[in-house]
């Protein structure tokens, strides 16, 4: 088995940025021997009981995850050019963050924070905020994602 497992993957549940399907990525994992991989789609979770029987099958352990949108500045409620980065039209007010579920209250506050952030925060991506981060927490691993990350970059 190798010892190295991808958690950052996308796959055609993430519009627009990933173009394999959830059997792509357990299909590489077992094909380059992983032990586990992670599915961490844009915002939502819409691949997750796919992707859970699918890794289970090919004797692969899931990991369950989201790459969040998090607003930058302000909060999730706030709208229109007021929540605009430094008030210019164009510029993203939100950071990515990785999300990856340790156990079932991981998961279960995956999934709450990937439904308020459709329901409560959605303004062209589902976003959430520190404020629910900080309230669904528990049972989460939280990384960094990617250049647009939420650690590479300032609040």
């Amino acid at each position: 088995m190798s010892e190295f497992i991808h958690l950052h993957n996308h796959s055609h549940y993430s519009l627009q940025d990933g173009a394999c399907t959830v059997g792509d990525i357990v299909d590489a994992a077992k094909k380059y021997n992983m032990q586990s991989v992670a599915l961490t789609d844009h915002g939502v979770m819409y691949g997750a009981a796919e992707f859970y029987k699918k890794a289970t099958k090919a004797g692969i352990k899931p990991i369950i995850g989201m790459e969040a949108y998090i607003v930058r500045k302000g909060n999730r409620f706030e709208r229109g050019e007021a929540n605009e980065s430094n008030g210019k039209k164009g510029k993203k007010n939100y950071s990515h963050l990785i999300l990856l579920a340790k156990n079932k209250e991981g998961y279960k506050n995956l999934s709450k924070l990937s439904t308020l952030g459709h329901t409560e925060g959605f303004y062209y991506k589902p976003r959430i905020d520190w404020e629910l981060l900080e309230k669904y927490n528990e049972g989460l691993i939280c990384t960094s994602a990617c250049v647009g990350g939420a650690v590479s970059r300032t609040r």
